[in-house]
């Protein structure tokens, strides 16, 4: 699959990105990462996805990934996109091997892997220290917006990758009011070659989360806001 050189503008990227493929499906024989194999279905379902919301990421970016797994959408971004820098954070540990791994054999820089919960990560040093926070197919929105708003700096940018999402976005209104962000665009679009609606939530942070949020200790999911 090609991709227009206004989507992607680092130089080669193709080259690259057949190699992730490559380094992913060896690995998943191993590792459960992406029930999604097939080549076709890998470009459009999780590579095309992860780069439609890169104009929501500014240049230079300190960029936090929530629920990492296989790299999605931190590994295509970053390969489009040199000059963002990514924290990866999962919690499962072959998982993280993985995106060592692979970020090693791409020979990428700028891309730090933590294998922790977000929401501890939330309560230490990392706890507003990002210029963005970008979570795909990890939880509701009334939860990871409990996930990711703390990670994020005043005006900061959360990025959630969604499906169908208007149910989810009503939802979140008082999770997201508790949590100091406001909801700036729900920007809806298509997979190529009718793979599926998709929905980017995105939401600014306006002040600071107040101290008790996240909550730990698995409530954000129990008891989402």
């Amino acid at each position: 699959m090609r991709f227009k050189d206004d989507f992607v503008p680092a130089g080669g990227f193709e080259e690259k990105i057949e190699r992730f493929y490559e380094e992913l499906i060896d690995y998943n024989r191993k590792v459960n990462l992406t029930s999604v194999t097939e080549r076709k279905d890998f470009f459009i379902k999780h590579v095309w996805d992860s780069l439609a919301g890169q104009k929501y990421f500014k240049e230079g970016a300190a960029v936090a990934e929530v629920g990492s797994g296989g790299g999605f959408p931190s590994l295509p971004l970053k390969l489009a996109r040199p000059d963002l820098k990514f924290t990866l954070m999962e919690s499962v540990n072959k998982k993280c091997r993985f995106l060592e791994e692979v970020c090693k054999k791409l020979g990428l820089d700028g891309m730090a892997v933590l294998n922790d919960r977000a929401e501890n990560a939330a309560r230490g040093e990392l706890r507003e220290k990002f210029d963005v926070c970008c979570a795909r197919a990890v939880a509701r929105l009334n939860t990871l917006l409990e996930y990711c708003v703390p990670l994020l700096r005043c005006g900061g940018t959360f990025v959630a990758y969604k499906g169908e999402a208007d149910e989810e976005i009503a939802e979140a209104q008082k999770a997201a009011a508790l949590l100091g962000a406001e909801l700036v665009c729900a920007e809806k679009y298509e997979l190529p070659e009718g793979e599926g609606a998709r929905t980017l939530a995105v939401y600014r942070k306006i002040r600071p989360t107040p101290a008790g949020f996240p909550r730990g200790q698995g409530k954000e999911r129990k008891f989402p806001l």
